[in-house]
């Protein structure tokens, strides 16, 4: 009875990856066949004590072509912050991001009004590997003042300001960033797991 039930799964696949087109006036999948994909937690937690060990902030886990857009994920780890340091706001041109809190908590401040922008290098890391060309600026004017915890979600549209102004001890979250014009370079899984293996470059 169990090789039936395969046998039937797989013609039932391949019938379907012959005839992708039902009924072509249909709307068509904007990634066909693409697969999905799995990160395992303790991935994810591995990036965070590399974060500690080796004092990095941001770093990439992956970064998925979905067809028309591509999709980052990455793992974020910020220390004690008594104040904002200086031109500490963050805006990214092309890039949306999504914050889900795991631990710790902070004061994230959202706006669009940002002082004294100064336009990121196109050689530095985060603009080429995590959330492409954007700007950095003093202060935001007006902004929307926000007490982070874990289980909080931020939703930062392209264009909008984010300032971490304090954090009384630390604050971890998972990052989703949405790339429409796939301006960052794709991360495989393979590549996660060779840069957790060794001391990462900054």
């Amino acid at each position: 009875m169990k090789f039936l039930y395969v046998a039937t799964a797989f013609f039932t696949c391949t019938s379907l990856a012959a005839e992708p087109k039902v009924n072509p006036t249909d709307p068509q999948p904007t990634c066909y066949m693409c697969p999905g994909t799995f990160i395992p937690v303790d991935e994810l937690n591995a990036y965070t004590k590399k974060a500690i060990q080796e004092r990095h902030i941001d770093q990439q886990v992956r970064d998925i072509d979905i067809g028309k857009a591509r999709v980052g994920i990455g793992m974020v780890y910020r220390g004690k912050l008594d104040a904002p340091n200086p031109d500490s706001v963050a805006e990214h041109d092309q890039i949306s991001e999504v914050y889900h809190i795991i631990s710790g908590s902070g004061t994230l401040v959202l706006g669009p009004d940002i002082t004294n922008r100064q336009r990121r290098p196109a050689t530095q890391k985060t603009v080429v590997e995590f959330n492409g060309p954007g700007n950095n600026g003093s202060e935001i004017l007006n902004g929307i003042s926000r007490n982070l915890q874990p289980g909080d979600v931020v939703v930062i549209p392209a264009g909008t300001g984010h300032w971490f102004t304090e954090i009384p001890d630390h604050i971890n979250y998972l990052m989703i960033r949405f790339d429409p014009d796939k301006v960052t370079p794709l991360k495989s899984e393979a590549q996660s797991l060779n840069y957790l293996s060794k001391p990462a470059s900054r």
